[in-house]
Parts: structure tokens; sequence; C-alpha cells
């Protein structure tokens, strides 16, 4: 019996828990992860599963948009000023929004409908401002006192504060909630303190007030709120990750409080197991997982779905899409379910398949020909291959109407995956390697370079093919050593697809330069046309770095008196007009250009995964290309955006006050740590990653992925400092280039004047 099903049967079977009323809950207090959606799916299929037979059943998704913001990502620290403010009065990050409650909750409403969560949705700012709540709170602040003797006894706590009160109130001169204590009750109103150093993550005014508890004014802590919700809803049915239920927990607390404060019997538990990245929890405060509404840019929603219908909720999800398989190999698991439904098959198999339905279950139909997700990613990345062909003659006959739409459907999914996801050995990605940095006859390169000049005038790729075979004969070369020595110079493996598909899926211009290489020379050092700077008390580069990256060049800047503003309509306006530039951008062309694979390159040498954490200007560009648009900083960080993006170079700027100089662009120190832009913990360095630390540790991470909070600019920021940074296939050119033009948008949109400017090499 199918997993969901078993839990309907044994609720049902238990006599106990009715009317059944299942309830689930997430904080909109950022854009959710994909680990978040295992909650609502386990009481989406147990709602499903009440269903199927036919047992009356109600479910609620609430949205706690009352409570407080305790943390900011990196990207939405300008809001800092909102912390502990409630989540549906605090401003939205962006404009078109009321609220920053309303922008996450629209985000993550939208990804759950995507996904097929079948339940009825409900704020508890609503319902809190409707005075659903005001018995509730009143019995908690009635029994004060007996809800911190169940902390005490329950979770072994043995801290007790005099005057406690279960609920905090938004203060009436500053208008946070996160700030305040209540320390007395009257019956009608409570007494409270918005304190400054209550908490760490915002500061409360001082004020001290007397206010009426109800309507909405004030809000009962979490652990008091989660079971006062069951009371007021009617709730019999409600899980939470098995952190809650482990033994002093939350949810051992939740049950004490309602059946010694709210009188009520403790809902059906359902403790399900998280999702895990490389055996890690997904975490939104740790960059760890994808966000949810990436679920749906990667996978279908009913294979996204099938992803949790699968697994029985006490058992753990590995899903670890970037750099491996898994996309196909989920794809190729729900295959075998469909399959079992259209057969009338394994029965736990066919009903995970019908549970993954986001709409109408589909009719079975027998001997249906499923296109491979593998099979299209393969084919797809090879230019006039006709793809509908080679899966007729897999299947052996035409494909039916069904069968071409699953080919349809599959088709965009396939390229996401071979963009972002897909392992580097499965995809090809043209290489970077110099002449002498590839092991090649003299022979082999003759070869290479004659091919250079008689493909591009043929476009039949099987043509080329043979042409291939042909001039290896010509010049006597074993045919696997020719192959070889064209798969060496364009994609640095000694392997790959049939040649001549291969080599029309690159520009012309890339191609002739991988297979001349022979006869390029190198750029002579110094470089003459640049300007070089010497400024040792500044900055310099360690010996170490340039030994094992001699193509090395970092530009450097000092900007005197700017003035830097939350806001420039000016700057807005030209950030339009440049989004408007990159119209019809792909994630796919990203990984085309000779900028961003020289950072990929470098990550992978640092042993940084560059899918989780990209590099700056692919980073920006991405946001673009999958129609997010740009954050607004302040506007000097969104006037050198722009220059990052046009060029594809990494800039960043710092308070030069906050830094204590001189500097260096070196190897961090094992186990070094950094607090980086928006974290509240500390990241660990390992001794292979490129940073820029200053005579107090590191002030960036990874050569151009993230910055420290202690020298961010800020709109109080006087003086920047700038560093550009290249490698590999940037040339100190484009970093002078990238430099001189950061710097002039700067100043056209900050002032200031600047105090001198270079590239050192």
């Amino acid at each position: 019996m199918f997993w969901a099903d078993k839990i309907a049967k044994h609720i049902i079977d238990s006599g106990g828990h009715r009317p059944f009323w299942v309830d689930d809950m997430f904080t909109p207090s950022g854009f959710a992860h994909i680990g978040s959606l295992r909650g609502p799916l386990v009481h989406d299929m147990v709602y499903r599963a009440f269903g199927h037979i036919h047992e009356p059943v109600t479910y609620t998704y609430v949205f706690n948009d009352f409570d407080p913001i305790d943390g900011l990502p990196p990207e939405l620290i300008s809001l800092s000023d909102e912390l502990g403010k409630p989540l549906r009065t605090a401003r939205s990050p962006e404009k078109g929004y009321e609220s920053f409650a309303e922008y996450f909750t629209k985000d993550f409403k939208k990804v759950l409908k995507d996904i097929g969560v079948s339940a009825t949705y409900l704020s508890s700012w609503d319902m809190y401002r409707e005075g659903t709540f005001n018995g509730v709170i009143r019995e908690a602040l009635d029994n004060s006192e007996k809800i911190q003797d169940i902390y005490q006894r329950v979770s072994g706590s043995k801290k007790r504060e005099k005057g406690w009160m279960p609920l905090q109130v938004i203060c009436e001169k500053c208008g946070k909630l996160g700030t305040t204590r209540v320390h007395d009750w009257d019956g009608d109103t409570v007494k409270y303190t918005c304190e400054p150093t209550m908490v760490t993550w915002a500061k409360g005014c001082g004020y001290t007030g007397s206010i009426s508890p109800f309507d909405g004014r004030g809000k009962l802590p979490w652990k008091v709120d989660w079971p006062a919700h069951w009371k007021v809803l009617g709730v019999t049915i409600e899980g939470a990750g098995k952190d809650h239920s482990s033994a002093g927990g939350s949810r051992d607390i939740a049950k004490a409080l309602c059946e010694e404060v709210f009188h009520i019997s403790n809902p059906y538990n359902l403790p399900y197991e998280f999702i895990l990245i490389g055996g890690k929890k997904m975490s939104s405060s740790k960059g760890l997982g994808l966000k949810a509404r990436d679920l749906t840019n990667l996978l279908p929603s009913s294979v996204g779905r099938f992803l949790f219908t699968r697994t029985d909720y006490r058992r753990a999800i590995e899903f670890d899409p970037m750099g491996t398989m898994a996309i196909p190999d989920i794809f190729d698991e729900y295959d075998r379910c469909w399959q079992a439904y259209n057969e009338g098959g394994d029965e736990e198999l066919s009903h995970a398949f019908e549970y993954a339905q986001t709409g109408v279950v589909p009719l079975p139909v027998p001997g249906l020909f499923i296109p491979r997700f593998r099979d299209i990613a393969n084919y797809r990345q090879l230019p006039n291959v006709d793809l509908q062909g080679k899966l007729e003659a897999m299947k052996g006959s035409p494909l039916s109407k069904i069968e071409h739409s699953i080919l349809a459907d599959r088709l965009p999914y396939t390229a996401v995956w071979l963009d972002t996801y897909a392992p580097d050995e499965y995809r090809y990605q043209i290489s970077l390697k110099r002449f002498d940095e590839i092991t090649l006859s003299a022979e082999q390169w003759k070869f290479l370079n004659d091919l250079s000049m008689i493909w591009p005038n043929i476009n039949d790729p099987e043509k080329l093919q043979s042409e291939i075979f042909r001039l290896a004969k010509t010049y006597g070369i074993d045919h696997k050593e020719a192959f070889q020595a064209l798969y060496m110079a364009i994609l640095d493996k000694t392997h790959g697809p049939r040649a001549g598909w291969l080599m029309k899926k690159f520009p012309t211009d890339v191609m002739v330069e991988r297979l001349t290489l022979n006869k390029k020379t190198p750029s002579p050092k110094p470089h003459s046309s640049v300007q070089r700077i010497d400024r040792p008390d500044l900055f310099s580069i360690d010996p170490k770095v340039h030994e094992r990256y001699p193509s090395v060049s970092i530009g450097i800047a000092l900007i005197r008196d700017v003035r830097i503003l939350k806001i420039n309509d000016q700057l807005e306006n030209e950030k339009k007009e440049f989004l408007t530039s990159l119209a019809g951008l792909t994630t796919e062309q990203l990984g085309l250009y000779p900028e961003i694979i020289s950072y990929r390159k470098l990550y992978k040498e640092m042993g940084i995964d560059w899918h989780s954490r990209r590099p700056s200007p692919e980073a920006l560009l991405r946001r673009v290309a999958l129609g997010k648009g740009l954050y607004t900083i302040n506007s000097c960080v969104d006037a050198y955006n722009l220059v990052v993006m046009k060029h594809r170079i990494s800039v960043g700027a710092f308070d030069f006050n906050a830094v204590k100089f001189p500097t260096i662009l070196r190897y961090a120190g094992e186990g070094d740590e950094i607090l980086l832009l928006g974290d509240e913990a500390a990241t660990k360095y390992t001794a292979k990653e490129l940073a820029y630390y200053d005579q107090n540790g590191g002030y960036n991470i990874d050569f151009n992925f993230r910055d420290a909070q202690r020298s961010m600019v800020t709109e109080q920021t006087k003086n920047i400092w700038i560093n550009v940074d290249g490698v590999y296939d940037i040339s100190p050119e484009q970093v002078e280039k990238s430099l001189k033009e950061s710097v002039e948008m700067i100043i056209k949109y900050c002032g200031g004047t600047v105090e001198f400017e270079g590239v050192v090499l």
C-alpha cells in the first residue's frame, strides 16, 4: 500500500481525530528552498488519500506573515531598517507589492499551486486582525506562569523570567514587533517595552506603553502560536520536520499546551524527514540548496512533485542536481512508475505516479513509448540532428500524438539541465588550454590546421565527418589519433560525440582559433599598452598566486569623497535601457563567453562548484536571462554592476576606510573565517581558495564571489577602493577597460575624485 494511503487508513482505524482537518504553515521571510516543499506536499498527499476513500477532509495552509523579520539574505541587505517589523508591514523588496510578506507569499504560493497543492491558503496576520485569536491570546496571558512551567518541564530549561508574558506587541512608536517585551497584563491591556538590546538582529526604540493585545496588536510566540492555530482552526492532522518532534522539542511543548492550556486534542503528527544535498539538510540562510521557485524551472511540475511522492515521508530525500545525473535519474524513475501505471503493474509504483499528477490523472496507455530524458539531452547537443527520427528509430515506429507531446514537454528541461546542472563530462564545453598545455604531435597539429580551412565550407555534419576521415587518411594518421587530437584541442578530452556534429556546435571563429593554436604566439609581458601600477603599500599579488596563475591581473583604483545614494532615477533609467539591450539572452549562452569560462575554470581549480557559487558576472547576467531583473543596492554598486555585465568581468568595490591596508590577493588560510554580506554566521575558507586579505583577514571569498560585511559599500561610505579581477582568457587590457569604465560610472552617479588607477601584473 502506498505510504499516504497507509496514513489515512491508520488515522481512520484509530477512531479519533475527527473531523479530518489537515494543516501546514510557512513563514514568508524570504525565498523558500526546495526542502520547504516537503511539508506542504506530505500534507497534500494525505489530504488526497482521504479524498480517494471519499472521507470528508479540509486542508489549510497558513502563511505566518505576522512574524517579525529577523534576518536578511545578502541581496536584501538594503532592507536592514525593516528588521524587527512584522513581515506584513515591512516594505517589499520590489515595487508592485504591498509588503515584504506579500512579495514572498505570492512567490511561494505560485510554486505550491504549480505543483498541485490543493489547500485553502490563509494569512496569520489577517486571522489575528480579524479577532480570531483573541480568545487564545487571553488564555495564554491568563496562563503565563503555567506556560513557563511547561517550557521548563518539557524542554529542561531552568531559566525563568519574572513577569514574562507569552506575547509580543507592535510598538506604537517604531512599528517593530521583534523587539518588544510584554511584562504586565491586567485583563484588558498589557504593558510593554520596546527594548534596544533584546535581540541581536534588531534594535528597539526604548518606548514603554500600554496597549490592548487583541485584534492584531499582539502576537503569540511561535511555540504557543502553533497549538493556538490548531485550536482556532480545528486542526486534527499536522506534522513538521522531524527535528521538531525530538524529545523535549517544540512538538512536545505544543502537545502539553494543547492539554493543559488550550484544552484540545493533540493533532495527529507527521514527523517527516528532510531533503538533503550532499548529506546535509537544505538551508536558505546557509546558501545550501535550491529555491522552491527553481523546482519548476528544472523539472516539469509532475516530475517535481514526484520527487516527493516517490519517497515515504519518514525517509530522507537525497537530491543534489548540481554537476550530477540526479535530474535524468528522477526522470527515469518517474518513467518506470508511469509504465507500471500504464501496464497495470506494481501498485505502489502506480500510485506514486498517480499522486505525482498536478491535474487530472491521465488514463493508462498500454505500450506507450516514453522518450527518455537523457536520450533527448544527448542528441539535442548536436546540431542538425533529426531528434524525432532518432527517437522513432528507438521505438521502431512513428511517435504518437501523446509521445510527441512528451518530447515537446521535456525539450526545454534538457536545455536547463545541460546549461546549469549536468556534469562537466556530459556537456561539450570549449577548452581554454593554451598551445603549450596540449600534447599533440606535429602531424596532428598539421591535420588540425588543414581541417580549420576545410570545415567552415561544409554545412552538412555527415559530410564533414567523412572529410575528417579522408583528411586523416591523407596524412597517414590513425583515425583514433586524428579524432583524439580534435577532441583534445576543442574539449580537452580524449573522446567525444560524432566530430562532424560537435564542430558545428561552436562558432566559426572559436573553432578556427582552437584548431590553429600552434600558429598563435603568446602576448608579450609586460603589456606595454596597459597602465601598470605598483602600490605595495596598498595592494600586491602573492608570488604563490602568480606562480600557479601566471595570467592573473588585478585592476585597482581609489576614489575619494563620493556621495552614495540609495537610489538614483537617472541610473534606474540606464539600468532599464541596459536590460532592454540584453533581451533574448539565455542561460545557455553564458557558458560560451570566454570570460565566464575563465572564472568557471578558476573555480574548478579552487575546488569550488561554480553551479552553487556563481562568479559575480555570471550571477548578474543569469538573473537577467531568467527574467528576474536587477537588484537595487545603491548608486555605487548599481553603477559598476552595469560594467560587470557589459564586459563579463568582475568588479568589487569596498569601503576604503573599513579596510586595513596593505591588502593582498593570496590563498586563504585553511579554516580562516569571513562574515559574508547578509549572513549571520561566518563562512570558513579552504586553503585552495583565492581571496583578498587586509591586515584583519579576508574581505572577500573565491576571488569574486561575495564580500565581507565589514567592508561593504553603503550610503555612509566616503572613499571607495576598487578591485577588478582578471585570469586566464581575461587579459590585462580587458581588466584595464573594465576598471576605467567602472570608475567613470561611479563618478557619474556618486561624484568623487580619482586618486589613482592602474593594473597590477
